[in-house]
């Protein structure tokens, strides 16, 4: 094969890994405008419309570092194909959904599904590129998963306003069908098969090791997911118990005679360890965003689904033309690409907060679109930058369980961001709705500034 034909394979390979990618990052928003239709179509209650919610967040989290883990032993193609497979009927099982309790048990395993593909997707791709083609790799990947997140509202509202409110949530999950169809063949055509000749490592998958990390990462996650239906103070009790489990998971990995689950030298490398923590402090920032914004809409000033979805249009814009950029310059710049991004964040989300002090009514959406475009720019310059920093030490036979706990850190920072966004928003609503947003919002940039503080760290500490 031609260096130019296994380029073109390559890319072929990357483009189903990048389709994956959006459709499982898509279903985190998507569902969130189709809850009225839900409650409406399956007379469900608000703990249904929640795990409705957050069991697709929460099962999700959990399978990241084991099925990373498991891609690299076995064979990735393999975990792919598997993963969006059980993706594409879980999304089918949704949309034929007859109450609530297969709906719930649906996504549920929808987010098993996606929690095996996206592991895989970063691995393939540290397997496949290197050097400048990787950063570009990791450039469409965050240009990616940035469009797919503040899509979401958009595409579910046209969805229900062009379907009704009746089938309307059902193809919000059917719609993921023929696309997990048309990817399985294509995967099985363009994705790099294991080696024959090169001898299998990490052969014990390290049960304990998956227990306690599983356990304790579902700890912290649920008191966060579950925090308006768990009421009183004494959920946070699971937090601390959830930290001492982890601290237990660490202890056995680092006296772990086999292969572990999670290579504990990685954190000894300042690129991988540092991005853990600015992707975790982003992400925490990035998706409340969408969370009080899409409540301010919608509640606050009366817009429709799609108009709703409309309005977080510029930011999806601007992170997904900024993150291709980011992919190229990240090889030559490095973490200030990262810092940039941050800055012009927090730049455009201040702007946002004072759009809405100015044109607190029905304008805001208008008035905002500039400031978020600005905002969505600066997101671009950061999850696919630091997402190749982070992995950039990584050895390619490693990529998935690397990633996973990447990625286990992001839909962690996203449980926490939605519940300390959310809480304060809510806590604000005594006053006014564009109050409450602009309360909000400084919880978002508080979390964007400790990222940008680990990010000048890096960047000012000499290598």
């Amino acid at each position: 094969m031609s260096a130019e034909t296994g380029f073109g394979r390559r890319r072929q390979a990357l483009a189903v890994c990048l389709v994956s990618a959006f459709m499982t990052g898509l279903d985190v928003s998507i569902v969130n405008v189709a809850l009225p239709s839900i409650r409406a179509g399956l007379q469900a209650t608000e703990d249904g419309l929640q795990w409705t919610v957050s069991g697709y967040a929460l099962t999700f989290g959990l399978l990241l570092v084991p099925a990373g883990r498991m891609g690299d032993a076995r064979s990735r193609r393999t975990l792919f194909m598997g993963g969006v497979a059980l993706f594409t009927l879980a999304s089918a099982a949704c949309g034929f959904a007859w109450d609530m309790n297969v709906l719930i048990a649906a996504r549920l395993v929808q987010g098993m599904a996606a929690g095996t593909v996206n592991p895989q997707v970063s691995g393939l791709i540290q397997q496949m590129f290197e050097r400048h083609e990787r950063g570009r790799a990791f450039g469409a990947l965050g240009a990616t998963i940035g469009l797919s997140t503040a899509a979401g509202p958009l595409i579910g509202g046209a969805l229900v306003t062009l379907s009704g409110p009746e089938l309307g949530w059902r193809w919000v999950f059917l719609v993921n069908v023929p696309i997990g169809l048309a990817l399985l063949p294509l995967a099985w055509r363009v994705l790099p098969a294991p080696r024959q000749d090169v001898p299998r490592r990490r052969e014990s998958m390290d049960p304990v090791g998956v227990l306690l990390l599983g356990i304790g990462v579902a700890g912290l996650l649920l008191p966060f997911i579950q925090r308006h239906q768990w009421e009183g103070n004494a959920k946070w009790l699971i937090v601390p118990a959830a930290l001492l489990i982890l601290g237990g998971f660490v202890t056995w990995e680092r006296f772990y005679p086999r292969e572990p689950l999670v290579d504990l030298a990685l954190f000894r490398k300042r690129s991988y360890r540092l991005g853990t923590a600015i992707g975790l402090f982003y992400f925490a920032g990035f998706t409340g965003i969408f969370f009080i914004f899409t409540l301010y809409l919608q509640s606050g000033l009366r817009y429709s689904p799609l108009l709703a979805g409309l309005s977080i249009t510029p930011f999806a814009l601007g992170s997904a033309s900024a993150s291709v950029v980011g992919g190229r310059l990240v090889s030559r710049a490095g973490r200030l690409v990262v810092v940039i991004g941050l800055v012009t964040v927090i730049a455009g989300l201040s702007a946002t907060m004072a759009a809405t002090a100015l044109v607190p009514g029905p304008g805001a959406g208008l008035a905002t679109a500039l400031p978020l475009l600005v905002a969505g720019i600066g997101s671009g310059l950061v999850i696919s930058p630091n997402q190749a920093i982070t992995l950039s030490e990584v050895p390619p036979e490693g990529g998935g369980s690397a990633a996973g706990v990447l990625q286990t850190g992001q839909r962690l920072g996203s449980a926490i961001g939605i519940a300390t966004a959310g809480s304060t928003f809510f806590g604000a609503l005594g006053t006014d709705w564009a109050t409450a947003f602009r309360h909000g919002l400084m919880v978002v940039l508080l979390f964007v500034a400790i990222a940008l503080s680990a990010a000048v760290y890096d960047l000012a500490r000499p290598r």
